[in-house]
């Protein structure tokens, strides 16, 4: 089997499972899908393969703690300098904490650092949750949230490329 093909069936089910797990049993926990999804694009994107799942997560999760910090710190200067001056100072710094985080070799992906971040600028500013940030709930801790979502979104990317190799069987192997 061409392994596009292959790829979309197991990216397909494997897609429809981790839909229903979000939306159903870890839904109720509060996790993301799309940060999922966010994080499974970035595995596919930085190359599809073991070595891209161990730079993916923790960039993830660098990326997901420099916006927590951020948005904490935010919550701090922004009665000061107002929140356009603030959040424009402290974003400004915490890409380049991303960028210069890229010196070590498992945060070297920038593109997935700012996804993590991202998603948690995104989850906390939209969800109204940046009065919860210190909070130890999954719900309600972007934090934690955000990186328990991503990283089950990383693992179903290394799953269905996995998944989808066996299936091409060796048409994949051929191709590789």
């Amino acid at each position: 089997m061409p392994l596009l093909t292959a790829l979309a069936i197991s990216i397909g089910v494997l897609g429809g499972i981790a839909t229903w797990l979000y939306v159903g049993p870890l839904g109720m926990a509060g996790l993301q899908i799309w940060a999922g999804f966010v994080a499974w694009a970035a595995y596919y994107h930085s190359g599809g393969t073991q070595a891209a799942l161990k730079t993916n997560i923790p960039a993830h999760i660098f990326g997901a703690v420099v916006a927590w910090v951020v948005l904490i710190l935010l919550g701090s200067l922004a009665p000061s300098l107002g929140v356009p001056i603030a959040a424009g100072i402290l974003v400004g710094i915490g890409a380049a904490i991303l960028v210069i985080g890229a010196n070590v070799p498992a945060l070297g992906s920038i593109p997935s650092s700012v996804y993590g971040f991202a998603c948690v600028a995104g989850y906390t500013l939209l969800a109204g949750k940046l009065g919860t940030l210190l909070t130890v709930s999954v719900v309600d801790n972007a934090l934690i949230n955000i990186v328990v979502s991503m990283v089950i979104g990383a693992l179903f990317g290394f799953v269905s490329e996995k998944l989808g190799g066996a299936l091409a069987g060796s048409s994949h192997k051929a191709a590789a």
